[in-house]
């Protein structure tokens, strides 16, 4: 046999042999794990046994333990509970032998008064016997009955309750008239400290001041053709004359101769003054003063306390900043106569923030005065209602100055804020001595006429009354005459504003019974 094969079959064999040994060792080795791990298994649940064992006997012990605590709170608590009612029933038993013994008390009590109103009735009993016995004694001696008697007490009585009742109201009516004059003196004075405004006059001249004389012949032009450009422009007049560098605008329009103004500072200063510059420079002061207008109407209704107005009233408003009366602004004085009403109605309890609205419009007719026909009062009656102002505000504007009835207390609040602001001291330029000579002028105006027999200046000259004798003036004529008085205050004095000239002709008709 080849050797390569003898060392194939000894491989195989020895193979064989380790194959069969590996078995052989592997499942002795198994079996003694197996047996290993039975055996510990036992051990396991022999020890889980004895320590449940031992866990049941403490947890019965426990139980045990707790069921005794429980027993002996459960104890203590009923035991307390069991104190507790026994010491209420005490309290009550004592409560019931105390309410018996007030009840026995009372009950004596009762009995002592049951007997005190029987000898109570009895005098009582007594004491009407003896007062009629003394009724009629007195009766016997008087001669009078007992319901004549009564009489004559009660007229005594009320003669007496009548004059001390007398004494009495005219003592309070005393005392009332003089502290309602202190009451009124301290809510004017009050209101007016409150306001204490400053002089408020202004000038109502305009005059621009030149760089130097040389300016003013630039201002004339050639053959006088800027200062007619100017004043066609702005509707003034301009009057250059000796003053030394100085220009005076004239115009009754205050808004006018302020556009006029600023136009010719402004060319003054750029120095270029020919027609075409001075067209552009008017319309830019032209809506730069609209531009002033409005915010100076915004600014006094903030600072009067008045809000809602609509915008083309504020801008009425803001053009009384250019109008003056006597010398005095009538924006300044708008918004001084609103905080005064305000103020005023705020003392005396009312509405203040009607009476503020109704004063700072109340002279809203001075914004147009100068352009339309009519008083004041009326064009600011108009222009209130055509903005749709409360009917409250339009009384207040229309009878500030008395031309009709008030129709609330915060109208009367306006009229006396009106009167209050003009008469302050410093407020007005007006003299006492110019005032009342001016009021004498329009009487002797109107009685210089013929048929004329009386005159009166009233409402602070803003009206003359007339009176014609009816004989030489017949209705016919009355209407002449009332414009040919017009006429000649016209021509004869200045004043501001309008005054109302008003013819009055009264006929009568005198008989005597014989």
């Amino acid at each position: 046999m080849p050797a390569y094969l003898v060392s194939i079959l000894g491989a195989l064999v020895f193979g064989i042999l380790g194959v069969a040994i590996g078995y052989f060792l592997r499942k002795t080795l198994a079996e003694g794990k197996l047996n290993h791990a039975e055996e510990l298994a036992k051990n396991i649940i022999i020890d889980a046994e004895r320590e449940a064992e031992n866990n049941k006997r403490d947890i019965l012990f426990q139980a045990k333990e707790e069921i005794h605590k429980l027993r002996d709170t459960v104890q203590q608590e009923s035991d307390a509970r069991k104190n507790e009612l026994q010491r209420y029933e005490d309290r009550l038993n004592s409560k019931e032998d105390l309410l018996q013994s007030k009840s026995a008390t009372l009950e004596k009590k009762e009995s002592q008064i049951f007997d005190q109103q029987a000898r109570i009735q009895e005098k009582e009993d007594l004491i009407d016997e003896l007062v009629d016995k003394k009724s009629e004694e007195i009766q016997r001696i008087s001669g009078l009955s007992k319901e004549e008697a009564k009489q004559i007490l009660l007229n005594e009585l009320e003669n007496e309750l009548t004059q001390e009742s007398a004494v009495k109201i005219r003592e309070y009516e005393r005392y009332v008239k003089d502290e309602s004059k202190k009451i009124a003196q301290d809510v004017i004075v009050h209101a007016i400290q409150r306001i204490a405004a400053d002089e408020v006059a202004e000038s109502t001249v305009s005059v621009v001041n030149l760089p130097n004389d040389e300016m003013k012949g630039r201002i004339i032009g050639r053959e006088g053709r800027n200062i007619r450009a100017i004043e066609a422009l702005t509707g003034v007049d301009l009057i250059i004359d000796d003053t030394p560098e100085a220009v005076v605008v004239s115009s009754f329009n205050p808004i006018r101769r302020e556009i006029a103004r600023l136009a010719l500072e402004k060319l003054v200063l750029d120095g270029r003054i020919h027609p075409t510059r001075i067209e552009d420079t008017v319309e830019k002061a032209r809506q730069e003063v609209d531009e002033i207008i409005k915010e100076s109407g915004e600014e006094a209704a903030f600072e009067a306390g008045v809000h809602g107005l609509h915008p083309e009233l504020v801008k009425y408003l803001g053009r009384l900043k250019f109008r003056t009366s006597f010398g005095q602004n009538c924006l300044r004085h708008s918004v001084e106569v609103s905080k005064i009403a305000g103020y005023l109605a705020e003392e005396i309890g009312i509405d203040s923030k009607l009476a503020r609205r109704a004063g700072l419009l109340h002279d809203l007719g001075k914004s147009i005065d100068h352009e339309v026909e009519g008083p004041h009062v009326e064009l600011g009656v108009e222009l209130a209602r055509r903005y749709k102002e409360p009917e409250a505000v339009i009384n207040g504007i229309e009878a500030h100055h008395g031309d009709v009835e008030f129709d609330s207390l915060e109208s009367v609040l306006v009229q006396a804020a009106d009167a209050i602001s003009a008469a302050r001291p410093g407020a007005r330029r007006e003299t006492i001595e110019n005032y009342i000579k001016r009021l004498e002028q329009l009487e002797e105006i109107a009685t210089g006429f013929d048929g004329i027999e009386k005159s009166y200046a009233v409402q602070a000259g803003r009206e003359l009354r007339i009176i014609v004798k009816p004989k030489e003036i017949d209705e016919a004529h009355m209407v002449t005459t009332a414009r040919n008085i017009a006429n000649e205050i016209e021509a004869q004095l200045d004043f501001p504003g309008q005054i109302k000239v008003n013819v009055i002709r009264e006929t009568r008709a005198v008989e005597y019974a014989k």
